[in-house]
This record gives structure tokens, sequence and C-alpha cells, in this order.
């Protein structure tokens, strides 16, 4: 039910020619913006039907897609204050608080309405942001301005041509080529069609950044990903509105967190294909993942005489802990080896393995070579060879899809920093069976279901593995940056991607005296490389000159650049906000330094 406005606050004022009274118009915008999102609205087409036609001039407010929604000015004092409502509970429920929570596929009061827009650059989160507000839905907006349309034009609007979209989505019959920062080119309706560059790198806030006066150009993505304003907002709003520690409280904003946490559990367990959100569990990165299996796994089930198998591509992360493990057991670290392209030999580990094999741990993607490692023949030669077996996803999850079910894998690791999330969050995914038959690493809080001085009975996975309290803001940053993958598509990223890095490597080949590091025939999106007469760090300060940003040194990963004869390299690693433009760029500092 709508509360109209009183008449004496519209007293006074003149209908302008061809308009209603004002106290008519007063209680038809009274009705239209205290309705809520997915109920008709009584009386506005009426409205819209006297609307006049709307001045450039004058615009009070911008909808997606450019249009402007106005309100004669005679009027605006007869319209309903923007104050927040109080938003009324449906049938059978309690409630919602009068503080709306604005991310959805979240737990929370509130759920988004049938004529809800999937396809907005903010997803379900509109609807929220304008109920807030005490406005209608995105989607009730652009019925109205259709309305408007079809009740002005003399003749039928044409349909919209084969390929027009918002947003993101372009058809990549009519897109822009690489150089000009477009998507992919192609012919025909694409069933997964590119994403809009631009639009992509306007979500990007620090791609506006300038760099010793030039735009930045981030080519240090292995390193870390930069974050979209989704993520950015999504922390602000958890400190903002959402902040306590998580399961322990009754009160309201214990409730929030706690949902708001949950919530982003089951988005990486949907991400990764998981079967359940209890398969997931939150550490502070991919080194700290393998640290906890090999720490609680490892030394449950890794004895004198073990042998543990990783490759020659590895992380130090993913070699340390197993170089621990072997020490304290008395176990054996073997290594798979790679040919000259840097792909690993497959017919090599099928020897290292044997009845003594107890873990086999292997990356999916190498971050100092970019090559694409058959993990889901590795994981099954492992397991019929009684092993378990773990896959570091780090350098992956950005740039493929990844169903950790169809890999079946035991474990599963990977850090938020690398997929467009904050730092300091990071995911374990483990198979049920496993986790359940492996003891906690640390002790503390939460972890417990309880304790006495004697003993101590320990939670069900994933709580178990979670001790003390956790890095929550984080975790419900890294849920928004899958959102907001999703919502591009980690297929449309790839395939970016893969056109991006052939038009690198092309580019690359042109510098006299520049020799790739790893050329491996599937690869992600890395550049490996080293120039004739100068050091990597020289290359990467000269490229720092002019804003560009790229890694030299030996990215963690010493023994595979050892096994190519070099200490250190330049690596220039790419992300779907990267353009053929910025590669350029690259290219033309690089020819010369290569000239002197």
């Amino acid at each position: 039910m709508t509360t109209p406005i009183p008449t004496s606050e519209v007293a006074g004022l003149t209908a302008p020619p061809g308009l209603p009274d004002v106290a008519t118009l007063a209680r038809l915008a009274g009705e239209f913006f205290n309705a809520l999102p997915g109920t008709s609205v009584p009386g506005t087409t009426a409205l819209a039907a006297f609307a006049p036609p709307v001045a450039a001039s004058e615009p009070q407010g911008t909808i997606p897609g450019g249009a402007v929604l106005s309100v004669p000015e005679a009027y605006a004092a007869a319209l309903p204050s923007m104050s927040t409502p109080s938003i009324p509970a449906s049938a059978g429920q309690t409630p919602g608080p009068s503080s709306p929570y604005y991310f959805l596929g979240e737990s929370s009061a509130y759920s988004l309405p049938p004529d809800a827009d999937p396809t907005l650059p903010n997803g379900s989160h509109d609807f929220i942001t304008a109920q807030a507000h005490g406005l209608p839905g995105s989607g009730q907006l652009t019925a109205l301005l259709d309305q408007l349309a079809r009740d002005r034009a003399p003749e039928p609007k044409a349909p919209a041509a084969p390929g027009d979209s918002h947003f993101y989505f372009i058809d990549p019959a009519t897109s822009s080529d690489h150089r000009s920062g477009g998507g992919l080119a192609g012919t025909g309706r694409d069933p997964h069609p590119a994403f809009d560059m631009n639009a992509v790198r306007r979500d990007f806030p620090i791609l506006s950044e300038r760099v010793n006066g030039r735009p930045l150009i981030w080519f240090d993505n292995a390193a870390t990903t930069q974050k979209p304003r989704a993520v950015i907002d999504r922390l602000s709003y958890f400190y903002e509105h959402e902040n306590s520690n998580i399961h322990r409280a009754a009160h309201e904003l214990a409730a929030r967190a706690t949902d708001a946490y949950e919530a982003a559990r089951s988005k990486v367990a949907r991400f990764l294909g998981a079967s359940s959100p209890e398969e997931i569990i939150f550490v502070r990165g991919a080194t700290e993942a393998i640290n906890l299996v090999a720490q609680s796994w490892g030394r449950k089930n890794i004895g004198a005489g073990d042998e543990i198998i990783v490759s020659h591509l590895e992380h130090h992360a993913n070699i340390v802990p197993w170089q621990q493990i072997a020490t304290e057991k008395g176990a054996k670290l073997r290594v798979i080896p790679v040919d000259s392209t840097g792909q690993v030999l497959l017919g090599e580990y099928a020897r290292l393995l044997n009845e003594r094999t107890k873990m086999v741990a292997v990356t999916q993607v190498s971050n100092a070579l970019g090559t694409v490692v058959p993990v889901q023949e590795i994981v099954a030669m492992a397991h019929r060879a009684g092993a378990c077996a773990l896959v570091d996803g780090a350098q992956s999850v950005s740039h493929m899809r990844v169903n950790v079910q169809a890999l079946d894998a035991d474990f599963f690791v990977f850090s938020g920093h690398k997929i467009f999330g904050p730092t300091g969050i990071g995911v374990v995914y483990g198979k049920r069976a496993v986790l359940a038959d492996t003891p906690p690493w640390q002790g503390g809080g939460n972890m417990i279901a309880d304790v006495t001085f004697e003993r101590t009975l320990f939670q069900p996975p994933p709580s178990r593995f979670e001790a003390g309290t956790g890095n929550i803001a984080d975790a419900v940053g890294l849920g928004a940056a899958l959102d907001y993958v999703e919502r591009i598509g980690i297929e449309n990223i790839a395939r970016y991607e893969h056109d991006l890095l052939a038009y690198a490597t092309h580019g690359l080949q042109t510098v006299p005296g520049l020799h790739l590091i790893g050329c491996a025939r599937d690869r992600a999106s890395v550049l490996s490389f080293v120039l004739d007469g100068h050091e990597p760090t020289a290359v990467g300060k000269a490229l720092n000159q002019e804003g560009i940003a790229v890694r030299s040194g030996h990215h963690c990963a010493q023994p595979i650049l050892r096994r190519f004869g070099q200490e250190a390299t330049v690596r220039a690693s790419l992300a779907f906000y990267n353009t053929c433009a910025e590669i350029d760029t690259m290219v033309r500092v690089l020819q010369r330094l290569a000239a002197g």
C-alpha cells in the first residue's frame, strides 16, 4: 500500500498546459516511486502518456544504456523524498531489516524479483540499489521508457539488429579487432560472443593510473591481478554494513557477516564444480593451502621410504612444503622432467610411479613459462598407482574453466588475488571423503566441537581446517570477483587471451636478440624472455619508464629457469583487460633497447 503525498505539499503548484492537475500527478508519482520492483503500478501508463519530451539540457537521472529520466521542474517538489524505506515482508516471511543488502547471490532477506535483468553489468544488484533509494528497479524503468517510446512513435520500432546487446557482450561479427581494444573478431552469430573491451577496462579503476607520465600497462598479472570496481565496492560495503566475527553471535551483524562468508564459500564451490561447499576451505593463499595439505594429510599419510612426485615446473610453494615433509618423515622427493619446450614428459612420469608413491603434486599452469600441464592425465595415472593427487591452480583459474569433479584431483588450490580478488585469501578444495579422514593442521577457536583439559573433539570439514578468525571480508571479496568473472564468461576470457598471447608471441619474435624461454604448444598467458646484452632487471626498469609493469627475476621457480640455463627472465603476463595496443607499446620499447 502506498502513502499518498499530502495535498498541502503540492498546494500552489499549477499544472503546465496539456497535463493533469498537480494533485493527480503527485499521487501517481507517489505510487510509482513507492512501488516495489515486480509490482504493477496503476496509472503509470497514463502518466507516461502525458510526459513531455525531455530536453537534453535538463537530465535528472541516467538510466543504463544512456536513456534519461526527467520530470518537469514544476513537479520536482511534489516527488517523495529519497530516503531509504523499510522493505515490507512478503507473505510468510519475517520483515527484512531497514538497511538492505546490496549484494545478491548471498543469503539475505532479499530475493531477486521475477522481472530482474540478469544481463546487467551489476547483475542482480541493480534492483537492490534502486530499492534502497525508494526507486523501482531498472527493469521497471526500462519498461516505462519503452512505453514512452511506443506512445510517441508514429510507427513501430524496427527490431534490433542481430548482435545488438548491452554492456560487456558484443557480436563478434561487428566487433573491432584487437588493435583497437575490441573483442574477438568472427563471422556469424556466436553463442559465446566476445566482451566489450572498453567496458571491461572501465571496470578496473587502476588502469586509469599513470606511471612516469604514461598510462599504466599492467603485464604483471601472474604476480597479482587488478581488482574490478565490483570487488572494491563489495569490500567497502562489508566494512560499512556487515563487519563482525562470524558463527558465534546472535546479533544482526554477525548474521550478515556469516551469511556473506558462507555465500562466498558456496560461490567458490560452484565456480570450481565441487559437489558441496563443505569441500571448500578458506586459507590465506595457494602457499598456505599447499602447506595445509602437506602438514595435515601429508603428516598422517607419508612415512619413511615413501615417495612424493612433483614436476620440474613447480613454484617454490609446491616444492618446499613437500621437501620439509620428506625430510621429517624420511621420504623421497622425485621430479617429473620436461622437454625442450617446457612440457612435462608423461613417459618419464609413468616410470616414476610405483607402490611407494603417496602424493603427486603438480601445477596446472607454470607461473614462469605459462605451460599448460596435462593434469587430468597426471591425476588419473596417480590414482591408478594408488597415490593421492594435488593440483596447484593458482595460475589456471583466471584463464580457463576448472571442474574439480571432472579433474578428479583429491586437492585443488588457488589464490584469490590471482583471479581479480583480494590478497590474503585462498582456497583448498578437497574431496569430502579425503577431508573427513584428514586431521586439522592448526588448533584454536571455531574448529572445535568440544574441549576439555583431557581431550578435544573437532568440527567436521571445512570448519576443522579454519582455526581462529578467518579473513572474512576478503573471502566475501573473492566471491564478488568470481561473480564478476562468471558474468563475463571464463570461456570468453580464455578465447580472448589465447589470441592475445598469439599476437604478443609474434610481436616479441620481431625483436632482435630476444629469446622466449619455454614454448610449449599449450600455454596460458605468460611470456618469459631474455634480451641479448641486457640484464632482465635492466629490461624491467626500461619498460617501467614507459609505464609498463613486468616481472624480472626467478619468479619463485628457480629449478625450471635453471633447466633452461637462466637465473632470471623478464616475464610479461596477460589478462583479459590487456590489449594489442599495449603489446605494441611494449614491443616498440624492446626494439629500441635491442637497437641500443
